[in-house]
């Protein structure tokens, strides 16, 4: 979506080829060459500067004047960094010629569908809150896609003799190359054609077009630049990682907006939020041009003012972060102001935990929930979806209190492969577990840090569905219900993480398995999910025993015994696993060390 940033000197394999010690021209930041509208002069000594892409050619420091301006210059770097990286593998060059044919294709359907609202009384409603969400994603795509593109870091150009207000202007020209632009302007321009009506509209519809695209790509911009320290950090990598759940959430979101709206009467219910949304850059350019063709010029030119002046502002807060980071040191290069601890905080709980291995592997367990992006992003995602689909069934009107067992399937599964979340350093656990009864210790302590997340929250999903259903007299049955299949997710969980390990990949943020080892992941989870289901055949018979045969009065029962049931299934399945463990640690290590 944005521009790519000029590699600094030796970065020739991503960008501009390095030039030998011995050749006198110089790239911009090795410290011998100055760009213009810099103020700068070349290095004493270096004789001559020249611009990547030049050819050898030097220009004599008197002739500075003479040299093209950085912005001709990021844009040619954009476009070699371009041709570079889809040299590097046919695969990628592959994805990227798909992606790109489909973006475009996709930009050319709502281009023509855009064209064809023209006239319909609902047109400024659709466009209006489809330039404002055009807009949002434009914001958040650098906080969840921060890898996609490394300019997104400016610091990498600190050491370029480069002033702000000229970067600024270079990268915001060079971040126009592209798909995600093209993209943008195909939607601002058929949201322009669909409202603009007359020769006046037709001129602000031509600025309205520049200033939508110029505003989105400057809120990329601004918010990576504000955030570049975020997205360089460890929490950065996980909305990384979160961002698959961020799109699942939102189309199930869209999904239930769109029923609510056909049956609340259609777009006519969204024109209040387009009104206030037309006052809000950048929809207020699109919105402008829609008060011009109805011949609102005040409100129009207000609304065009809005537009301009916050691309003014975050031109301005993007060269404020640039300032900032630029000239402030990082604070992982310092030391440390406050002396160092004497004795480390235990967190987490972990002071109100016993002591011995099950206090200490409980206290693992949930340092790994809390600090390692990829368990963080399975529980997130377990935690979300168990309650999006119980919740919007209910409110859709097609869900039932059983629903509530979703999240306890969900929620049991991070029991499986419970060792490969260790990966290679599993060798440390499996130095410490000599007999049947440290395995035993480990896998009950394991289970143990997963019921202290996952009872609460499916009791609390159940209570909620109940509400929402208005269906109360079920709730101590469906509880029931869900505390049993916990119990056998359990179970079957430390079964499959003992007979079928696999190792979790470190270095992808997009793969969650091993290369070879898709079949044991698929043998673990599906395989346990059907069997923990038929573990709980016996309790789901009961339920239905006591529905049919009209004794309701005695369906309470189906909470404590569901309870009981959970508890003892879940400890035969560890108690039945730990021998296994216990004598297969080689092949355990040897399975999940190969991510």
């Amino acid at each position: 979506m944005s521009a790519e940033e000029p590699p600094v000197h030796g970065k020739g394999a991503t960008g501009v080829p390095a030039v030998p010690e011995s050749d006198t021209t110089a790239l911009p930041g090795n410290g011998a060459s100055a760009l213009p509208g810099n103020d700068t002069t070349a290095a004493p000594g270096s004789g001559a500067a020249a611009i990547p892409g030049s050819g050898a050619a030097a220009i004599p420091e008197t002739g500075a004047a003479a040299v093209p301006g950085i912005t001709s210059v990021f844009v040619r770097l954009k476009l070699s960094l371009l041709r570079n990286g889809l040299r590097q593998s046919s695969g990628r060059r592959t994805a990227y010629i798909v992606s790109g044919v489909i973006a475009l294709l996709f930009a050319a359907l709502q281009l023509i569908g855009l064209v064809a609202l023209r006239g319909n009384e609902h047109a400024t409603t659709i466009v209006v809150l489809l330039t404002a969400l055009l807009g949002l994603g434009w914001t958040v795509m650098p906080l969840f896609f921060p890898s996609g593109d490394e300019t997104l870091d400016p610091t990498r150009l600190v050491m370029l003799p480069l002033r702000p207000r000229p970067l600024v202007r270079a990268l915001l020209t060079a971040s126009l190359v592209g798909i995600g632009p093209l993209f943008t302007f195909c939607l601002a321009l058929g949201s322009v054609i669909s409202v603009a009506h007359g020769a006046a509209a037709a001129v602000v519809g031509v600025l309205a077009v520049a200033l939508t695209l110029l505003l989105c790509v400057a809120l990329a911009r601004a918010v990576a630049a504000a955030n570049v320290r975020l997205l360089s950090s460890r929490k950065g990598r996980d909305l990384a990682v979160l961002s698959g759940l961020v799109i699942a959430v939102g189309i199930q979101v869209v999904n239930f907006g769109a029923q609510r709206l056909s049956n609340a009467g259609g777009l006519a219910k969204l024109d209040p939020m387009a009104d206030v949304l037309s006052w809000v850059p950048p929809a207020s350019a699109v919105g402008a041009v829609d008060a011009v063709s109805d011949g609102a010029y005040v409100r129009g030119a207000a609304q065009l003012l809005l537009a301009v002046v916050a691309l003014a502002a975050l031109l301005w807060s993007w060269e404020r972060s640039l300032v900032k980071l630029m000239t402030s040191p990082d604070g992982s290069t310092l030391q440390a102001a406050e002396p160092a601890r004497q004795s480390a905080s235990r967190g987490l709980g972990g002071r109100f935990l016993s002591g011995g291995r099950t206090g200490t592997v409980i206290e693992r367990s949930l340092r790994y929930v809390w600090r390692d992006p990829k368990t963080k992003a399975a529980w997130v995602t377990s935690l979300v979806i168990g309650l999006i689909v119980p919740v919007f069934n209910a409110l859709q009107g097609t869900g039932t209190i059983y629903f509530a067992c979703f999240a306890a399937g969900m929620l049991g599964i991070q029991m499986y492969n419970q060792f490969g979340q260790d990966t290679s350093a599993f060798w440390m656990v499996a130095m410490t577990i000599s007999t049947a009864r440290d395995a035993y210790e480990e896998l009950r302590a394991r289970a143990l840090a997963l019921l202290l997340i996952t009872l609460p929250y499916s009791a609390l999903v159940t209570v909620v569905t109940a509400g929402l259903v208005g269906d109360w007299r079920a709730l101590p049955e469906a509880l029931g219900l869900s505390f049993a299949l916990l119990g056998a997710m359990l179970a079957t969980g430390a079964v499959a993480s003992v007979r079928f390990p696999y190792s979790i990949p470190q270095g992808s943020a997009h793969k969650n398995v091993a290369p070879g080892q898709a079949g044991l992941a698929w043998i673990s989870i599906l395989g346990g999910m059907i069997a923990a289901a038929l573990l709980c055949a016996p309790l789901i018979t009961l339920t239905i025993w006591l529905h049919v045969a009209d004794a309701e009065g005695w369906l309470w029962l189906v909470l404590p015994l569901g309870a009981a049931y959970g508890a003892l299934i879940s400890w035969a399945g560890v108690r039945w696993s730990a021998p296994q463990a216990a004598a297969r640690l080689p092949e355990i290590l040897a399975a999940v060390s190969k991510g």
